[in-house]
């Protein structure tokens, strides 16, 4: 009677011995010979974060410092050829370390090819992430008032990404005409061999600078990542697009098909503060000599508790606008936000 008892005991010792084994453990290794037990929060802008139960804050941990690393949590994995990843990571060496994606063959890859990690449960929120930042101008010069809301969300897969924005500015004075821009786009990207993948973007924009009351642009190409490390990310892409405008003066409606290509480079190894600069261009296949060129430059600080401050610059040109309207329209902009 006594051994079936003691079965009984050594077996719930076993399952919680069990129990605690399969518990979300992450192990660090570091040039240094030190290791870490902990639970690895991400990795971004070459930066590791670890949580661990003996410190109130997170360790960070240069991702170049790391000679191995081995972890129970699952994560996004993000490699420089923009292949993306969902699994855990157990390293064979100091140099190499292999992605487990149950149910498929386990990927070898090098450290220095992982630029992005994200713990994920594979639930939405886990794959879903947003953005909203707000700027606010008063003065009592002419009753000056200008106001400007940004919002931006974003989801992303092993194959595809999704992202889009929304950003409008509204300025009132006496004795001048009201000032009017909103901007909306929406993109999908799905990834191809070799660093290349396909993209498709709907985007629309109404400025009162150009007479714009709407511009529909409908765009599908191909684009490549030239670089992409725990310190920078550049890449170029090149398409067509289908422009229809409405305008706000007597000019008639414009519908025209444009190419387009252009280059996207955003650097995040700069302490809290990431760049972006995107400049497209778009020459018009069948309205003769006419082009455009839209520019966006971006810097956002990191704050604590997810806020950040960013500064921001919009330019959009076009040699044939209309009749009565400037060719050229332009935006500075700073704000705060909050980010999930």
């Amino acid at each position: 009677m006594y051994s079936k008892y003691l079965n009984r005991i050594f077996l719930l010792g076993l399952l919680a011995v069990s129990f605690n084994l399969s518990a979300q453990v992450d192990t660090v290794f570091f040039i240094t010979g030190d290791f870490l037990i902990g639970e690895v929060k991400k990795l971004e802008k070459n930066l590791l974060e670890v949580e661990t139960k003996y410190s109130d804050s997170d360790f960070i941990i240069e991702w170049d410092k790391v000679t191995g690393i081995r972890t129970q949590s699952q994560f996004m994995i993000a490699q420089r050829n923009g292949v993306k990843y969902y699994g855990r990571l157990y390293s064979l060496s100091d140099s190499a370390v292999q992605i487990l994606t149950s149910p498929m063959t386990p990927v070898i890859t090098r450290f220095e090819d992982i630029v992005f990690l994200e713990a994920y449960d594979d639930k939405f929120k886990d794959r879903f992430s947003a953005s909203i930042d707000v700027g606010l101008d008063m003065a009592k010069a002419n009753t000056l008032r200008r106001w400007s809301t940004r919002v931006a969300a974003g989801y992303q897969t092993e194959k595809w990404s999704a992202n889009g924005f929304f950003h409008t500015l509204q300025s009132t004075q006496d004795e001048a005409d009201d000032i009017q821009r909103t901007e909306a786009e929406a993109n999908l990207r799905y990834l191809l061999p070799k660093r290349w993948y396909a993209v498709g973007t709907i985007s629309g924009l109404s400025n009162s600078e150009q007479k714009l009351e709407i511009r529909r642009s409908t765009q599908a190409g191909f684009g490549r990542f030239l670089a992409r490390t725990n310190a920078l990310y550049w890449g170029a892409k090149i398409g067509v697009n289908r422009n229809i405008e409405r305008y706000t003066s007597d000019t008639d409606d414009r519908q025209s098909w444009e190419g387009y290509f252009g280059t996207e480079l955003n650097l995040y190894n700069l302490g809290d503060i990431d760049l972006i600069l995107d400049i497209m261009a778009y020459p018009s296949i069948t309205e003769g000599g006419r082009w455009r060129t839209d520019l966006k430059f971006n810097i956002k600080y990191d704050l604590p508790l997810d806020f950040y401050v960013k500064l921001g610059f919009t330019l959009n040109y076009d040699n044939q606008s209309a009749n009565d309207a400037s060719d050229l329209d332009y935006l500075f902009q700073a704000g705060v936000g909050w980010e999930w």
